[in-house]
């Protein structure tokens, strides 16, 4: 397991786990990791969330980076996904993101991405924790005229706004702008500096909340894991559309004029079904991870499309899409990846790809999202020890009870049971149409895990 990296970079509450010497060591070994086999002296971009960590953060990772000898382009707040169109625009060697995407303020988290625009594997995050520890980090430290220089790029936001309007400004002319309204929620975060600018740029009405940002009410009820308050709005302001990002606007889920929320699935539903409409849809997939609902997998077997199943994480699904050519894949939190345009999820290109498809069929997003029926869903955590973690799956007892619900559920369901990639919890699992039914099964289950397992 690794020491400092999780499913999503390192993320740990500031100045206290993450602090400016750790975070000088993460940049340090990671400049030295990611640009090793370079004939020249790298250049790092560094992008940041709304949090009021995030300069603190950043002045570490630069003194890193400095310190190893590589330049260093500050682009300031950008969202996560800014960051890598930039990275591979500018042709960096490598970027880091300062974020803890949808966690409380204080909480910030580094995320490395490649000169593709790509997050690092799970290889490289482990080769740069074993520099961390090696003692060679002394070693690594440049002198003279070797000390690597930082500039101040945040005129470079401006790029990724053209960004956009390159890719949708026409494709949206088709949209009835003057009885469209958009309710956007920036969480507080990193849209707050781009949303604006580019639905004003596509000339779409839009009002905009939770968009001052202060340093400590990043995803403070409001944005993608609070969207309750952009429901009320959407309804109450009669506008068509809702938008809610998260903190660093990697994800999005939408909202209906009638306040429905629109999740990951739905979106992959929707755009798939566009996709391949469109002759689009490569290889006739669309992938998901193993926690994506069952109204997704039976949505695909009616459209004849393949869906393809990963490992809970974004990375997850971009390698799969990479490896397999597919263009487009996600997870039910929002986080859906369009291969043709990037190489990461991106709340804002998320958004516009389905008011495109709006704009194309002159529909509600009530009546795009019917495509889809989404099953009942029951999650159960149950905290476990560090060995219950590994071996609840071989045993019997637990293995008979899962098989006894399954045979139950004939089909019209499904149980996962996983252990989580961050804590020691096993996570339980069920869907199906009956949430009593499923709710009921879910906790025998992880009633029985907690008796041979629990803490």
């Amino acid at each position: 397991m690794r020491k400092y990296f999780g499913t999503d970079g390192i993320r740990r509450i500031a100045n206290s786990e993450l602090t400016p010497e750790l975070v000088y060591r993460v940049a340090k070994a990671g400049a030295y990791v990611l640009s090793k086999h370079t004939d020249h002296t790298p250049t790092i971009f560094i992008g940041r969330d709304t949090r009021i960590s995030g300069t603190l953060i950043e002045a570490a990772m630069t003194a890193g980076f400095l310190s190893y000898g590589a330049n260093v382009k500050l682009l300031g707040v950008l969202p996560t996904p800014g960051v890598a169109y930039l990275t591979r625009r500018y042709k960096a060697d490598a970027s880091v993101v300062i974020s803890a995407s949808h966690n409380t303020f204080e909480f910030n988290g580094i995320k490395y991405f490649s000169n593709k625009g790509m997050k690092i594997p799970d290889t490289l995050e482990e080769e740069i924790e074993e520099v961390m520890d090696s003692g060679k980090l002394d070693a690594l430290t440049a002198v003279s005229d070797k000390i690597g220089v930082s500039e101040n790029r945040e005129d470079l936001l401006e790029e990724y706004v053209y960004f956009f309007r390159k890719n949708f400004e026409e494709e949206l002319e088709n949209l009835d702008k003057a009885n469209f309204t958009v309710a956007i929620d920036t969480a507080n975060g990193a849209t707050s500096v781009v949303a604006d600018k580019v639905f004003t740029k596509l000339g779409i009405n839009h009002y905009i909340i939770n968009n001052h940002p202060n340093g400590i009410n990043i995803n403070d009820n409001c944005g993608s894991t609070h969207i309750e308050g952009l429901q009320k709005f959407v309804v109450e302001h009669k506008c068509n559309l809702g938008i809610a990002y998260d903190g660093d606007a990697d994800r999005c889920l939408l909202v209906t004029n009638d306040g429905d929320v629109i999740d990951g699935d739905y979106v992959l539903a929707i755009c798939g079904k566009y996709l391949k409409e469109k002759g689009r849809l490569n290889n006739n997939a669309i992938v998901g991870t193993v926690m994506s609902n069952l109204g997704l997998r039976k949505f695909c077997e009616s459209e004849n499309i393949n869906f393809v199943a990963t490992k809970v994480g974004d990375r997850y699904v971009l390698e799969e899409m990479l490896n397999k050519d597919y263009v487009i894949g996600g997870e039910q939190s929002g986080h859906v990846i369009f291969k043709e345009y990037a190489n990461t999820g991106d709340g804002e290109l998320t958004s516009l790809m389905v008011l495109n498809i709006l704009s194309e069929r002159k529909c509600k997003l009530s009546e795009l999202s019917s495509v889809m029926d989404k099953y009942p869903q029951v999650l159960v955590n149950v905290n476990v020890t560090k060995e219950g973690k590994t071996t609840f799956g071989e045993d019997a007892e637990i293995n008979a009870l899962i098989k006894k619900y399954e045979e139950e559920l004939n089909g019209d369901g499904r149980i996962l049971i996983r252990a989580s990639g961050t804590e020691n919890l096993i996570r339980v699992m069920i869907e199906g149409k009956n949430i009593e039914e499923i709710s009921r099964m879910a906790n025998d289950i992880a009633d029985l895990i907690n008796k041979k397992f629990g803490i």
